[in-house]
């Protein structure tokens, strides 16, 4: 297993370089001048031709590129041209905002969607098993933009005066701070360093932060403020696991080793649990995997519609922007997550099938 990680983990270093190749190249052929983009149309030829030399703009895309990847080997993911301010401390502040949604996200799916997936095949052409299925085609065809308004609409607006009324946008309410764990219990750290990095990247995960340090009110604000976008997003890859789960399940169910433990009177729950979920399970932890890569791209339209500060959100406004090195850095982190996940999915399959042998 180790060599068979070790291959993957190679074969994916080519597959990073290709998408940030393709993205330098996409982000940098958007039509429109980044320097009115971000100075705005007024701005002066004089101050733009300033601009674009400032930030390395006039020299050809192969160049640009070239001492692009010389900086990323150094661990530079470059400056922000429209805040000034380095990359990486903007993705710790705004990463740990997508990862929060994208876990709700993902758990609420699987949570829902695999349940609903077992009883729908237990319950084959039942009203049950067509509710559900009607359902998940519902779940897959309506867009998140879509949804996220309509649940905007009925929580924070037709329900803002019951117990129901949910916040439409944010992550925290109006005036509420997280303080950082590590100022609560005093833990030194010098800003800059690694170890700062580190720690500020765990304190802008909120609900983790709020549990550790004991702040029930910012548990509490910044689960409510999840509720409505992790609903929206989860709705797709919930809709996909629950199919797959009922084709995997109804798959198993007409095997042989199923009746023979049927004819041999094993309880019907336990056929289920024990006989046929456990070898349907490999397409069920397939699909959740490539799902968790869905729910990334996701993100986009659920935080701009939500006004989730994350990744999402950033790299929509980075790309309105022009701002070329904010695009450029979220998609390497979207692609070495997507690929780590992917990995560790494959990796599953020896411990969920011993007759599978990674040579």
């Amino acid at each position: 297993m180790v060599q068979y990680t070790f291959r993957r983990v190679l074969l994916a270093i080519p597959v990073i370089f290709a998408i940030l190749a393709v993205t330098f190249i996409l982000a940098r052929s958007i039509p429109g001048d980044p320097c009115r983009a971000i100075l705005g149309e007024k701005a002066s030829v004089e101050t733009c031709e300033r601009f674009t030399i400032e930030h390395g703009l006039d020299k050809p895309i192969p160049v640009q590129f070239g001492i692009y990847l010389q900086n990323l080997a150094k661990g530079d993911l470059g400056d922000s041209i429209r805040f000034g301010r380095p990359v990486l401390l903007i993705m710790i502040e705004r990463l740990p905002t997508t990862i929060e949604l994208g876990f709700a996200a993902m758990t609420i799916a699987v949570l829902v969607g695999v349940p609903l997936g077992i009883i729908a095949a237990v319950k084959r052409n039942s009203p049950v098993d067509v509710g559900v299925m009607i359902g998940a085609n519902l779940g897959v065809s309506l867009p998140v933009f879509f949804l996220g308004l309509i649940l905007i609409y009925v929580f924070a607006v037709m329900l803002r005066d019951t117990p129901f009324a949910l916040p439409p946008s944010g992550r925290l309410p109006a005036g509420m701070v997280a303080t950082p764990f590590y100022e609560v219990y005093d833990i030194p750290v010098e800003e800059g360093t690694t170890r700062f990095y580190v720690l500020e990247f765990i304190a802008n995960l909120y609900i983790f932060n709020s549990i550790i340090t004991a702040n029930w009110e910012v548990l509490v604000g910044a689960g409510r403020h999840l509720i409505l976008p992790a609903i929206a997003l989860s709705t797709i890859p919930l809709a996909i696991i629950a199919r797959i789960t009922r084709s995997s399940m109804l798959e198993v169910l007409g095997l042989d080793y199923v009746r023979t433990a049927r004819a041999k009177g094993v309880p019907a729950n336990k056929v289920i649990n024990k006989h046929a979920f456990r070898n349907a399970l490999l397409p069920v932890v397939t699909i959740v995997g490539l799902q968790l890569g869905a729910i990334l791209g996701g993100a986009v339209l659920t935080e701009t519609i939500f006004g989730f500060a994350g990744v999402g959100l950033s790299v929509f406004e980075a790309i309105t922007a022009r701002d070329f090195p904010i695009v450029q850095g979220f998609v390497i982190i979207i692609a070495i997550i997507y690929v780590t996940f992917n990995l560790i999915v494959d990796l599953s399959y020896g411990f969920l099938d011993p007759r599978i042998r990674y040579d």
